[in-house]
């Protein structure tokens, strides 16, 4: 049994692990997931949120060795909070997530992939702090392969994304880089390439690596296959 500590992507909140929570518990682990600052039902306004305060949030909520599982964006933000303090993390794992590279803000970062789907659907604030994706994009990008309930729950519950936080660096360091770290390619994902999720992936250990057959989003289309993969993960 693990503790685990499950950190959404940009635009989302703890309710997309509704469908995965359940699962990894009947696996027997602990496993919890919160709202990042700005998002779910977290008050703070998205053009005070930064990436620290993202890497803060993940830290006031361990209270014992615990691994994060972060999705998309929230690759940066468990590694934002393994770089602050590693005390309590047990391991990180990135599910079809961004994995920092030095000195590349997740929008920079974005951009070293060879393919962009994402970049027609971003719909920059006037005051260019935040942003959200096109509601007629996002069903395709996002969750293809998803039940009609779950995309209909998720284009309900999804809100705009802080700038900031998606434009700082992290200053990588062994507190991140020496805990065990693994990666999920989610191969059918048409947000964040597969082929890029490749190539952060291959600067794991590849016993670590794992892939499922998933669009972007497998907390909605195999949360049991999501729970089963991260479940031999957090025990490897």
């Amino acid at each position: 049994m693990a503790r685990i500590l499950l950190i959404h992507g940009a635009s989302h909140g703890a309710w997309c692990w509704r469908d995965t929570l359940p699962a990894l518990a009947a696996l027997g682990h602990e496993v919890r997931a919160i709202d990042l600052p700005s998002h779910g039902d977290d008050p703070t306004p998205v053009n005070e949120v930064t990436l620290e305060e993202y890497g803060r949030a993940i830290l006031d909520a361990l209270d014992g060795p615990t691994v994060l599982v972060g999705h998309s964006m929230g690759g940066y933000a468990i590694t934002q909070a393994a770089e602050m303090d590693p005390t309590h993390i047990a391991g990180l794992v990135y599910l079809c997530a961004y994995d920092p590279w030095p000195g590349l803000g997740l929008s920079q970062m974005r951009m070293e992939a060879e393919e962009q789907p994402l970049l027609p659907a971003i719909r920059m604030a006037e005051d260019r702090r935040s942003f959200t994706f096109d509601p007629d994009m996002a069903p395709n990008l996002f969750y293809h392969d998803c039940p009609p309930e779950a995309v209909a729950f998720a284009l309900d519950h999804i809100c705009p994304q802080s700038a900031a936080a998606s434009n700082t660096p992290i200053q990588l360091t062994e507190n991140s880089r020496a805990l065990p770290r693994s990666y999920i390619v989610c191969t059918k994902d048409r947000a964040i390439p597969p082929a890029f999720q490749r190539l952060m992936a291959s600067r794991f250990d590849a016993a670590r690596v794992t892939d499922l057959p998933s669009g972007h989003s497998p907390f909605f289309s195999m949360p049991d296959a999501l729970a089963r993969a991260i479940d031999t993960l957090v025990k490897a």
